[in-house]
């Protein structure tokens, strides 16, 4: 079991009831600075299941699990979103105002439906792009039509980007607003710049005006100190939990309020810091996740882990951590429904090895993980 960590100030919340490929120019690991490019996990033996199924294979650097009923949507970086409905695969082109990045970690990351997507076919995207004025990512609306997806509207541009650390998580919260993770974009000090967008998580009303409760007046800020954060979720008593990848370890879980500073760059990892929020778990100095995606369900939070090659699960009641899934190699997004685990592997991404068929869609039963 490797070890947790878990802040005072959670205890006290459970105890009160809460309970294109740029494999040519593959960069860095953003949850290690080492240049290790490689899977650690690669090589592990896997977790063996009675009924671990692949629902999609041969995907192109996949980023993002959304599901409609019985309908699949991912997105994969170079600009396609995957639609696979009772068998049928299709691959849908996504054509949008600006030319997608080829950068490391870049291109078309978050897409999540609109809650009347059945009706209006519209989601929102969060992408990487590059023009005369440099290189940013931007927060757009997209609308299905004959098998196309187009850019509509335009909700938020000009977020920094870098060399590496895009964030790019994309989730409607219960609350009916749009959250967005931000990452530093290779320059730490602006993730503690209020008036940068840049290594936050952002909260913007869908039709991208700013919400009248958000914790600053007139800015988008919803927490700030964040390196590279790539997954979001709430609990079912809607506690907001973010992961994020650490400098060189040092990856974290974190309880997300309104308002926060989470640290990053003066403080990472088990470091405490007064006005600053420590994390609920972190890899520590001698470990890496590099956690990407997550979901909640019963008291757990189960991330998607690059660098770790798995997905971990984190039981917020004991503190307890393990990986339930390894040996698929790098592992991108999660999805929870149903009694049903959905994960996408992410070899293709230019650091991983890729396996035949990769990189797929998978689904095992959360009962088989217990």
């Amino acid at each position: 079991m490797k070890k947790v960590f878990v802040i005072p100030m959670f205890l006290l919340l459970l105890n009160a009831g809460c309970t294109q490929n740029d494999q040519q120019n593959p960069g860095t690991e953003p949850g290690n600075t080492s240049g290790e490019l490689e899977n650690e996990g690669q090589e592990e033996q896997m977790v063996s299941f009675e009924n671990l199924e692949v629902i999609v294979e041969n995907l192109d650097i996949p980023w993002s699990i959304e599901k409609l009923e019985d309908t699949f949507y991912l997105t994969e970086r170079p600009g396609y979103i995957i639609r696979m409905e009772n068998g049928e695969i299709e691959r849908q082109s996504v054509e949008l105002e600006k030319n997608i990045s080829t950068a490391p970690e870049a291109g078309l990351l978050g897409v999540v439906l609109a809650p009347d997507f059945a009706e209006s076919n519209l989601a929102y995207a969060h992408y990487t792009y590059v023009d005369d004025s440099g290189q940013f990512n931007r927060i757009v609306t997209l609308r299905l039509l004959d098998n196309i997806w187009s850019e509509e509207r335009l909700l938020l541009d000009h977020i920094p980007s870098g060399t590496y650390h895009h964030g790019g998580r994309l989730k409607i919260g219960p609350d009916g607003t749009l959250y967005a993770t931000t990452g530093d974009a290779s320059a730490p000090d602006i993730a503690q710049d209020l008036d940068s967008l840049g290594g936050k998580i952002l909260r913007m009303n869908l039709d991208g005006s700013i919400p009248s409760d958000n914790p600053y007046p007139n800015s988008y800020v919803y927490s700030y100190g964040h390196r590279n954060p790539q997954g979001i979720t709430w609990s079912s008593d809607g506690i907001l939990f973010s992961s994020e990848h650490g400098s060189s370890a040092n990856d974290e879980v974190n309880l997300i309020e309104a308002g926060q500073n989470y640290g990053w760059p003066i403080m990472e990892g088990y470091e405490e810091q007064k006005g600053m929020v420590s994390p609920l778990f972190t890899s520590g100095d001698a470990d890496t996740w590099a956690p990407s995606g997550m979901d909640y369900y019963d008291g757990k939070l189960y991330v998607a882990a690059l660098r770790g090659s798995a997905v971990l699960e984190f039981d917020l009641e004991t503190g307890e951590q393990r990986e339930v899934i390894t040996g698929l190699g790098r592992i991108r997004d999660v999805l929870i429904e149903d009694n049903s685990l959905y994960f996408i592997s992410n070899n293709t991404d230019g650091r991983g090895t890729p396996e035949e068929n990769d990189d797929k869609l998978y689904r095992v039963s959360l009962s088989e993980l217990n």
